[in-house]
């Protein structure tokens, strides 16, 4: 490897020190999800790419302006004009997650406000927030949250009394791609 020369910035010139391929797939699909990969490659976006990022966006806005409705894969390639497969191969390199894993995520995270304000049962929320089964719903609230929906339900309204809901969203936003830490729940 070339030592770094005064001023030379690795992220600016990566085929100067040998990394313009990773070690490691990992390290790849880190780097998309946090936006450095824009930074190493070497390649300038093709045309496509970049349709594809802006099709994938409005993907991603459809979801959240329509999470309550019933929404599928299916029905959301078609409205950008894309396949199911190419659809969920490059929303999960784009966002990390699946279209499906987006949606479950927005409306929990919308279950999440609406059992915060303690007006509504857990079953009025589950279909507020477009979900059609119960069960499903408990299921994942549980592994993004940490809790069940009626344990959060008691323990939001007390923990984020007097706080501004604007607040209170941010600090108890689900976790995103894996499950809630083990020590939680209980």
């Amino acid at each position: 490897m070339t030592r770094a020369g005064a001023g030379t910035d690795v992220a600016v010139a990566p085929e100067r020190y040998g990394l313009v391929r990773s070690v490691s797939p990992e390290i790849d699909r880190m780097c998309v999800r946090c936006g450095t990969i824009a930074l190493v490659s070497s390649r300038p976006a093709s045309a496509q790419h970049l349709r594809d990022l802006a099709r994938l966006r409005r993907v991603k806005d459809r979801i959240d302006r329509e999470y309550a409705k019933p929404l599928d894969v299916e029905a959301l390639a078609r409205g950008v004009h894309m396949s199911a497969g190419h659809l969920s191969r490059a929303f999960r390199q784009a966002y990390g997650e699946s279209p499906y894993s987006y949606l479950m995520t927005r409306r929990i995270e919308r279950a999440m406000a609406l059992l915060r304000r303690g007006d509504l049962s857990v079953t009025e929320v589950c279909f507020e927030v477009g979900c059609a089964s119960l069960g499903t719903f408990s299921t994942r609230f549980t592994e993004l949250v940490g809790m069940p929906p009626s344990a959060y339900r008691r323990e939001a309204a007390r923990a984020t009394a007097g706080i501004p809901s604007c607040v209170s969203k941010q600090v108890t936003r689900p976790v995103r791609n894996r499950e809630a830490p083990a020590a939680s729940r209980n």
